[in-house]
């Protein structure tokens, strides 16, 4: 087990998005085409039309798993998961609209980023590859994968997200601001964090590809 965190998503995180297992709330496959004139109008001004966000504080969604961002856009419209910016723009989706979203950002490539504190990323790879025994912090790698690609179903992507928005998620974890990670998983991990662990755990993840 690990952080997540997700990420992902931020709203949605972009939903980035840091999060524990996650159950899609319908077995169905969306159709990514039918999902175009949303991301037009209403989820590319944040997040990017290829999902790859411009902005640090909105995830990037390209190459998340569909499973979860539909669990995501789900608990945004049930309140489960709270976003003052989420919010109102799932209010008209349709679970049929969620899981066209979901296959749309999933098929899009994610950009490669660079982290940009060499210091904060030497201490964030020993903290992602190896956790902290001495607080019982475990190794990210064990739940999302030593390249951050994630497992299906289960763990979000975490490679390449934007590291304001990792932290934000991780800080909203230890604050009990969010919550709907199943489990809880995250929120107990994040307790366990320091300030500077989050902000190096986020810095290396953000370069991770």
């Amino acid at each position: 087990m690990n952080l997540l965190t997700t990420f992902i998503l931020a709203a949605l995180p972009v939903s980035v998005a840091l999060a524990s297992p996650v159950a899609a709330p319908a077995a169905a496959k969306g159709d990514a085409a039918k999902a175009q004139s949303i991301v037009n109008n209403v989820c590319g001004a944040c997040h990017g039309a290829d999902g790859n966000s411009t902005a640090s504080n909105y995830p990037n969604l390209a190459g998340q798993t569909p499973e979860y961002i539909n669990k995501q856009l789900h608990d945004f419209k049930s309140g489960a998961r709270k976003n003052a910016i989420m919010a109102p723009n799932v209010t008209q989706l349709s679970a049929a609209d969620m899981l066209n979203l979901a296959a749309y950002f999933a098929a899009q490539t994610p950009k490669s980023r660079l982290a940009k504190d060499a210091n904060l990323v030497a201490e964030g790879k020993r903290l992602y590859m190896g956790g902290n025994a001495a607080s019982g912090v475990p190794a990210c790698a064990s739940c999302h994968g030593p390249a951050g690609e994630g497992i299906p179903v289960q763990f979000p992507r975490l490679a390449g997200q934007q590291a304001k928005y990792v932290q934000s998620q991780l800080v909203g974890f230890r604050s009990g601001d969010r919550v709907n990670d199943g489990g809880k998983m995250m929120q107990v991990i994040a307790r366990k964090m320091t300030d500077q662990e989050m902000r190096a755990v986020a810095e290396y993840i953000s370069g991770l590809r």
